[in-house]
């Protein structure tokens, strides 16, 4: 950990030296969303990927802030959009300041870590349920009795092995790919 803090930490499903390609943002922004506590949203369209982004974001449980605009400026659409769906208003640094804070509780317990058994179990609970056609993950979620996070970071790991793929609208399906295994 001490390493990360010192050097930094680089993450990515593409090779090294690849340059950046737009269809591949999305990807990456899941990653981003992924590692993050929340996901500030300042400028959007109605169809833009930070979005795609903030869509990723609310499937890994993290929260959704977002800065309003003017209702004419196409720019801020995609954020008005976000605050009338339950995104939480950003007007300055300390609303979120605040917002996060109170996510903390006064009182912090570390959990115990899982075992390596009990991560590999789930990996196996989830890998039943699934099949190559698409699954809603919060229906895990429900049939394993497990939290948002836990699932998440399962998933994760799962997608990392290439054994899982993410589909679009909080789904995921069995990678049946063979060059991803």
């Amino acid at each position: 950990m001490k390493n990360i803090q010192d050097q930094g930490l680089l993450v990515s499903e593409q090779p090294f030296g690849m340059h950046p390609i737009a269809r591949h943002f999305p990807m990456r922004n899941r990653i981003i969303s992924g590692l993050s506590q929340a996901l500030i949203v300042i400028e959007a369209a109605a169809k833009s990927g930070s979005l795609i982004t903030a869509r990723n974001a609310l499937d890994q449980g993290r929260d959704v802030y977002a800065v309003p605009g003017h209702p004419f400026d196409a720019r801020a659409s995609g954020c008005n959009m976000l605050i009338r769906d339950g995104a939480v208003l950003v007007r300055k640094g300390q609303d979120v300041i605040d917002a996060l804070s109170t996510d903390i509780p006064a009182t912090t317990t570390k959990k115990p870590k899982p075992s390596l058994r009990e991560v590999a179990n789930l990996h196996s609970q989830i890998l039943a349920r699934l099949s190559p056609s698409p699954m809603a993950e919060d229906q895990i979620i429900r049939d394993l009795g497990i939290s948002a996070s836990q699932a998440a970071s399962t998933i994760v790991d799962l997608e990392i092995d290439g054994k899982v793929q993410r589909i679009h609208g909080g789904m995921i399906a069995l990678n049946v790919d063979p060059s991803k295994h």
